[in-house]
């Protein structure tokens, strides 16, 4: 049940959308860094929920946690000042739920629960403190920049050990 956009194929356009319209929804400000946490924790929710992934593109294991270099770059030019997208509007956020499904709202909703309410440097913290980064990581000093992708199997493989 991989959630596709076909103007420009990137699978994980509808579930930023519906965190940052959330985000405006709320008042909670996101960040970049706090966006990428929240759609790999989505993906890593899906693959242990579900065995298939979510959002097609593969997350690198970067410095600060887990990250879509595309989505990185969209965002990019906000730094770590939170991300404003007027164009999400109430009316839109609705539109991106009955894009996204039934069934990967719930996730969503779930991943809210846990996730949206913690700060961009918490994300981090968890994300480093788990083993598909950490594993990813190997041997690269804490600063050390990386390209390298975190298994899909390895992410699946490590949070379907928390699913009961």
């Amino acid at each position: 049940m991989a959630v596709t956009n076909t103007t420009n194929h990137k699978s994980y356009i509808p579930i930023a959308d519906f965190f940052i319209a959330l985000s405006n929804e709320t008042g909670s400000l996101i960040t970049n860094l706090k966006l990428q946490k929240l759609v790999y924790y989505t993906d890593a929710w899906h693959l242990a929920n579900y065995g298939e992934p979510l959002i097609k593109e593969d997350f690198q294991a970067w410095v600060h946690g887990p990250a879509i270099p595309s989505l990185y770059g969209e965002y990019k030019h906000f730094s770590w000042q939170p991300i404003v997208r007027e164009d999400l509007t109430t009316e839109k956020f609705e539109q991106i739920k009955k894009v996204i499904g039934d069934k990967a709202v719930e996730l969503l909703d779930q991943v809210c629960d846990s996730y949206f309410g913690l700060t961009a440097y918490e994300l981090e913290r968890l994300t480093h403190n788990e083993e598909p980064w950490k594993k990813t990581r190997e041997g690269l000093s804490d600063d050390e920049p990386s390209d390298r992708v975190i298994s899909k199997d390895l992410i699946r493989d490590y949070y379907s050990t928390f699913i009961k």
